[in-house]
């Protein structure tokens, strides 16, 4: 055989990425999130090296295999593990650095049962492939990103979830899926709209807005026109039918098969892709205008499996979102405290459902019902003001390729010196959410990705919040008197004690956020751990010497208790990782390891 006849392997382009080099990188990141995450959560106990101050050893329940490697450890039980020093040794002899088989290896200890382990390997499986990807395509710098725009910061994203492992699991996605419409892809979008008929589906608008105003806002008049005749090309009256945008791969996927008999029956009618271009957020379901900044960001259901949870969206939940909205709005942007601080919502001002088709009568609770539906959210780019920029919070936690963060690029840029950028951050984000929970008993889910940074110079000087429909909560008084909330959004009550309110600052917020945060500051000699949560601290205080009329309030929830209920999220997604908890009582489903020793405590 001539060597012009030898066969050279076809590699497709959209699996180039999945290479040696790039692969042993991102398993070495995941293990080391196996290793600190879990120990963080005290399902594995690390022991130390005799001799070595920062050495630690790792060994399966049935000693075969063994983890060593080197971890500096902060407070809340934070592990800075160095995942190029991670050695694994199967009976005694080195082994190759693998993140599902350290799930293999670790899967008595983390209890994650035996029909369900093959779904977790998958999720960790396709977290490695993303950040295989990633490697291969990002090129941004942390310097580039310290002068981004939001939809680039937002695809410069390596992480997801900061506590999670199996962060980016995606279950039902194809590489060529990945490609269009994972965020970190960063590629234009086109939703598929569709008329469903308005018999069969609902559109609440919240204050200020029409069913008209709406789709003025967001479609083209002309647009608009040539869909009402496409129904009456049909024989159908335009009248009786909504415009309801859908996710390209929901549509393809499930509509369109799964809805099958609707759309014959043309209660579900497909108009085909809108005009502007959209660009998903690391939320992946929810997608900027990238065509029209001013226009709103459009949430939709996504029947992947991520994260431990099937990504839908209820029509029955979706329907008070609005008024949610509104109630929330009302009060945050009528309290002078909160006005001060910045501290706003991006208000979800529409939703719309299809209530249509047999899922929706069948009486057990089913992903079938919630796989049509959508909402629009105040865009952040349409609230910044001259000389401002916005930012996902999460990409304070972010790392370049070349392990630089890009909060430290910030701290450089701003030229203020990390105590005051620190101070002011934590003005803007920690000072917000404990005057929600004392004044209005609120509380949001403030992890790093449900918040915009609004910087100007590099500082931050506001936040805004968003995800308020699903994941906001209003506590009953302690005399068990109920806060005063319309019947129509009832649903947002929870009835618990202070000790689980407060949680949501130290869990959601101090542990779930700014544990990492501090870490990252520690590590790269922005500030040391005690500084950074003396910083907190202060902030903590100067509020509460601000307002004597919540002393009563502020003692009840004792946010500087000496210890707080360490809520394990990992716990959760091993325990069952197709539904980690019941989203209509979250607060039964949580799973305690003990008690933290808090860093706000004085």
């Amino acid at each position: 055989m001539s060597p012009s006849d030898t066969i050279t392997p076809a590699i497709d382009p959209g699996a180039a990425h999945l290479e040696p080099v790039a692969m042993a990188v991102a398993h070495r990141h995941l293990v080391a999130k196996v290793l600190a995450e879990l120990t963080h959560e005290r399902v594995l106990a690390p022991r130390p090296v005799a001799g070595s101050v920062d050495t630690w050893t790792i060994t399966a329940d049935d000693g075969s295999v063994a983890y060593r490697f080197v971890a500096r450890v902060h407070r809340l039980e934070h592990w800075s593990v160095d995942a190029t020093t991670i050695e694994r040794t199967v009976l005694g002899e080195p082994a190759e650095v693998d993140a599902l088989e350290a799930v293999v290896d670790l899967a008595p200890a983390l209890g994650i049962p035996d029909s369900l382990l093959p779904v977790y390997l998958e999720e960790v499986a396709s977290t490695l492939q993303s950040a295989a990807w990633k490697l291969a395509h990002h090129r941004l710098d942390a310097d580039d990103l310290v002068h981004a725009d939001l939809p680039t910061i937002e695809a410069a994203m390596t992480e997801g979830h900061p506590a999670f492992i199996a962060n980016n699991g995606r279950i039902g996605f194809s590489l060529a899926d990945f490609a269009a419409y994972a965020p970190e892809a960063g590629a234009p979008v086109r939703l598929q709209w569709t008329a469903v008929r308005r018999s069969l589906a609902h559109l609440s608008v919240g204050e200020g807005w029409t069913e008209e105003s709406l789709w003025a806002h967001e479609l083209d008049d002309d647009l608009v026109a040539q869909w009402r005749e496409l129904l009456r090309g049909l024989g159908e009256d335009p009248d009786d039918y909504l415009f309801a945008p859908a996710h390209p791969w929901q549509w393809q996927h499930k509509l369109a098969i799964t809805f099958a008999p609707d759309v014959a029956r043309r209660d579900i009618v497909p108009l085909g892709p809108g005009r502007d271009d959209h660009r998903a957020q690391q939320s992946i379901r929810t997608f900027l205008n990238a065509s029209d900044p001013a226009r709103h960001y459009v949430k939709t259901a996504l029947s992947i499996q991520n994260m431990g949870f099937l990504r839908g969206l209820s029509p029955r939940y979706m329907r008070p979102t609005p008024a949610i909205n509104d109630w929330v709005a009302d009060r945050v942007r009528t309290d002078p405290e909160l006005q001060n601080c910045g501290f706003d919502v991006l208000r979800e001002v529409a939703a719309i459902g299809y209530t249509g088709g047999a899922y929706q009568r069948l009486p057990e609770p089913s992903a079938h019902q919630k796989m049509f539906a959508a909402l629009w959210r105040e865009s952040a780019t349409s609230r910044l003001r001259d000389g401002e920029r916005a930012a996902t919070m999460a990409s304070l936690l972010h790392r370049d390729a070349k392990g630089r963060s890009l909060v430290a690029a910030l701290v450089e840029a701003s030229g203020i010196g990390a105590r005051a950028w620190l101070a002011q951050y934590l003005r803007a984000y920690l000072r917000p959410l404990v005057h929600c929970l004392a004044e209005h008993r609120l509380a949001f889910m403030p992890h790093g990705e449900n918040l915009i940074l609004v910087l100007r110079d590099h500082v931050p000087v506001r936040v805004l919040m968003k995800d308020v429909g699903e994941e906001v909560a209003v506590f009953a008084s302690s005399e068990g008197h109920g806060v005063d909330v319309p019947e129509d959004i009832a649903r947002i009550k929870v009835d618990v004690g202070p000790d689980l309110q407060v949680l949501s600052i130290l869990t959601d917020a101090v542990d779930g956020f700014l544990r990492f945060l501090a870490a990252i500051c520690a590590d790269d000699g922005l500030v040391a751990d005690d500084e950074f949560w003396g910083l907190a601290r202060a902030v903590i205080e100067d509020h509460a010497a601000d307002h004597p009329e919540l002393a009563d309030r502020l003692a009840e929830l004792d946010v500087q208790r000496p210890h707080f209920a360490h809520s394990c999220l990992n716990r959760l997604q091993l325990r069952n990782t197709l539904q980690m908890v019941d989203l209509t009582d979250q607060a039964s489903s949580l799973i305690m390891s003990g008690e933290l020793a808090n860093p706000l405590a004085p």
